[in-house]
């Protein structure tokens, strides 16, 4: 009953009401950590402004998880329910996971590479993450085939978030163990700040790229919802 009320044009209807606020926070939320990364942290002692990247590249590695986890929701939904929202948020998870992961990838051979002497290594950390881009691939790719393969397959994400995320702390691996932890944090007092800030102005971008690219997508979904009997008039 409740899914049956999900009805696209209640979508495009809320959505263009929640954009707006989204969009005003994302720009004070950027505004600010543009401020904070190059004038209020400072560099780090040994990596110099090299440590900087941090600030790219952690929050889109954070973002690329919970983006998993979104999908594999919205796939099962799908498999439950046939709603073609739920195959739209899919689909628009995967561009977005696969853009931060994308992100992530780059960023940190950027980093690495006058820390680490290599743009890239196949460790621990690494190999998960680009089997987790691979995913996000897949997943789009299956898109275009068939809607329920696609669905399956974006519940493999979150079997590799674990794999991702324990390595560093566990193993002795290229990577450096995460330097913010429930425990506390080796990092200066400011550094956070900006690094705080940076994931939320990607958690409000990415919700915004998000309803674009459903806004985008639900026209082209009204052919499925008739096949499927989800037109507004039935109860």
């Amino acid at each position: 009953m409740c899914v049956s009320s999900l009805r696209p044009y209640l979508f495009m209807s809320c959505s263009s009401r929640v954009a707006p606020i989204l969009l005003a926070f994302g720009r004070f939320s950027t505004a600010m950590a543009i401020h904070c990364c190059p004038w209020v942290a400072p560099s780090d002692f040994q990596q110099g402004e090299n440590s900087r990247i941090i600030y790219a590249h952690v929050p889109a590695a954070w973002m690329s998880s919970p983006i998993h986890l979104a999908m594999a929701i919205s796939g099962v939904l799908f498999l439950l329910t046939k709603h073609p929202l739920f195959q739209c948020f899919s689909r628009t998870g995967a561009r977005m996971g696969a853009l931060s992961t994308l992100l992530t990838s780059v960023t940190g051979g950027f980093w690495g590479k006058p820390m680490w002497g290599t743009f890239r290594v196949w460790d621990a950390r690494l190999t998960p993450v680009f089997i987790s881009f691979s995913i996000y691939l897949g997943a789009l790719r299956f898109q275009e085939f068939s809607a329920d393969v696609a669905s399956i397959s974006t519940r493999i994400g979150p079997i590799n978030l674990p794999i991702i995320k324990f390595p560093v702390n566990r193993w002795n691996t290229l990577h450096q163990p995460s330097s913010i932890s429930q425990s506390g944090t080796p990092i200066h007092l400011s550094m956070p700040i900006p690094i705080s800030l940076i994931p939320a102005s990607f958690s409000f971008l990415t919700r915004i790229l998000f309803i674009l690219e459903t806004r985008e997508f639900i026209p082209s979904l009204s052919s499925f919802s008739v096949k499927h009997g989800m037109t507004d008039n039935n109860k």
